[in-house]
């Protein structure tokens, strides 16, 4: 009961507290540089340059608290010892270099990176595609939607007890085990089998962004001009032929767009591997790395080094991102 009043009191300060700012601060600003009077058009045009930044400054202000904030203090971090007594430069980054776990965790990032993105958007499109020309394609593209709505860490147990084993001879409950052992095989310890346990860690993220890529195609498909078409269809196009001649390239910047999300996605997984292995059989990923050495370890400079690490991958395809979709909006 304590959570649900905190939780309404927040929604009410926080809706109100921000309609008393805009109409305080616009009724401060019209009292200094009043529209009226001799210098009225001197003031409109001083108020119209300041206007925009009272109502932008609360929202810039919170950004560099809860974002700006974060990267430099974790940039100091990475420069001290484990508790953060001793100033030890770059010590923490040499020691990543050279460290077996983190030249694991690139490489198994690099292959989700190839993989997971790639896959995700095959699906995604094949499946906007597919559900746009079928009768019940609504009620396919619900369920393909489904797993969005499921959290990393539900989808990493889902897939778990798809992937549990049980002695030769037990009654398997894993849903692949029961499959094999149903055809004449024997069961496997999935999540141990080097380096296959990573992709069947890369199936659960694969399951969940499809749905993703699916709804943002689409909308794109659906876009496209007629015209363009009917006048493929009318110059003797096949059906493959208006897909991906006609098709697919005027809609190739939302799979680019598609694409990059669900790259930034992938680079900060963390959840699924965490459920899962636990980063182990070969399956660490700079996330969950991070985990491990800041809040298990306790080493907060080494940790926050591989969050930097992290932040640098992510940041240019998050650039990129943008740019695209102001692309897109044009």
């Amino acid at each position: 009961m304590e959570l649900l009043w905190l939780a309404v009191s927040t929604i009410i300060i926080g809706v109100f507290g921000c309609v008393a700012w805009f109409w305080g601060s616009n009724m401060v600003l019209d009292s200094i540089y009043p529209p009226r009077g001799p210098k009225a058009g001197d003031n409109i045009r001083r108020a119209s340059q300041i206007r925009p930044w009272l109502f932008l400054g609360p929202a810039i202000l919170f950004l560099s608290i809860y974002l700006v904030y974060p990267v430099i203090g974790s940039f100091w971090a990475s420069m001290h010892n484990a508790d953060g007594s001793r100033f030890v430069g770059g010590a923490n980054y040499t020691w990543l270099m050279g460290d077996a776990k983190f030249r694991e965790s690139m490489r198994n990032n690099l292959f989700w990176l190839l993989i997971v993105p790639a896959l995700s958007t095959l699906f995604g499109l094949v499946a906007a595609q597919l559900t746009d020309r079928i009768k019940w394609g609504n009620f396919g593209k619900s369920l393909i939607f489904m797993p969005m709505a499921i959290s990393f860490v539900g989808a990493g147990v889902i897939w778990k007890f798809i992937y549990e084993y049980r002695e030769s001879g037990e009654t398997q409950i894993g849903l692949l085990n029961a499959i094999v052992t149903s055809l004449g095989g024997d069961p496997k310890v999935w999540l141990t089998l080097i380096p296959w346990n990573n992709f069947f860690l890369m199936i659960v993220l694969v399951w969940i962004q499809t749905g993703f890529a699916m709804v943002i195609l689409s909308a794109a498909l659906r876009g496209i001009p007629e015209e363009t078409i009917e006048a493929a269809i009318l110059d003797g196009a096949s059906p493959w032929q208006v897909f991906f001649k006609i098709k697919v390239p005027q809609i190739m910047g939302t799979i680019a767009v598609v694409w990059t999300t669900i790259t930034i996605t992938v680079l900060k997984v963390f959840d699924i591997v965490f459920v899962m292995t636990n980063g182990q059989w070969g399956t660490q990923v700079l996330a969950n790395l991070m985990y491990d050495w800041s809040f298990r370890a306790n080493d907060a400079g080494r940790g926050s080094a591989i969050v930097i690490v992290l932040m640098l991958l992510v940041t240019p395809i998050m650039v990129w991102n943008i740019i695209n979709l102001r692309k897109e909006a044009r």
